[in-house]
């Protein structure tokens, strides 16, 4: 079986997609942790909904927060750490050692980098009057949203598309997408 850990810092709707992938058959993994830096993050809720182990960070320092989860995720089989709306920069430890994937809501390079996520993507997108935008997802390494682009998905924006209305399409079209990368990553585990 493909082994999951979810990192996620808010509600947590791309872990339900993940999730909801795994339970329909669409996806042959299983999700073993899900891991968040933010104890009232709705994603934890979702994970204990659906059986699967959570683990809140304790630490603060980059630092630190890279050997807890380096010397947590021993205890796990990991074959693929999926970001799903986690904002904290990932260590070298974590690096170094396993395969970790990202989602953000922007055609990389534009609109990435730190500080860069959720509405501020969108709203940043609308002020550029951007003609379209779309989800990347692509390998983590030490710098925010630089890493090697997996799939990119280019949706078109209106003129009269708000910034709330630039969110849903992108959300929408960013769940498909990532269990579609993970379907390769499945596929590849199995060859």
């Amino acid at each position: 079986m493909f082994n999951l850990v979810v990192f996620a810092s808010g509600s947590g709707t791309t872990l339900q997609s993940v999730i909801d992938a795994i339970n329909s058959g669409e996806l042959k993994a299983q999700i073993n942790l899900v891991v968040s830096d933010n104890p009232s993050a709705y994603a934890l809720q979702r994970a204990k909904n659906s059986g699967i182990k959570t683990y809140i960070i304790n630490s603060k320092s980059k630092e630190d927060i890279d050997n807890e989860l380096y010397n947590v995720l021993k205890n796990y089989n990991v074959d693929l750490i999926v970001l799903a709306g986690y904002l904290k920069m990932i260590g070298d430890n974590l690096i170094k050692n396993y395969k970790i994937i990202n989602t953000h809501p922007s055609l990389l390079p534009k609109f990435g980098g730190k500080g860069m996520y959720g509405m501020r993507v969108h709203t940043a997108v609308f002020e550029a009057k951007e003609e379209f935008s779309g989800p990347t997802i692509h390998f983590v390494n030490n710098e925010y949203d630089k890493g090697s682009i997996i799939s990119q998905t280019k949706i078109e924006i209106k003129p009269t598309d708000s910034p709330e209305v630039i969110s849903a399409k992108v959300q929408a079209i960013e769940k498909i997408q990532l269990v579609e990368v993970l379907k390769k990553f499945v596929c590849d585990y199995n060859m």
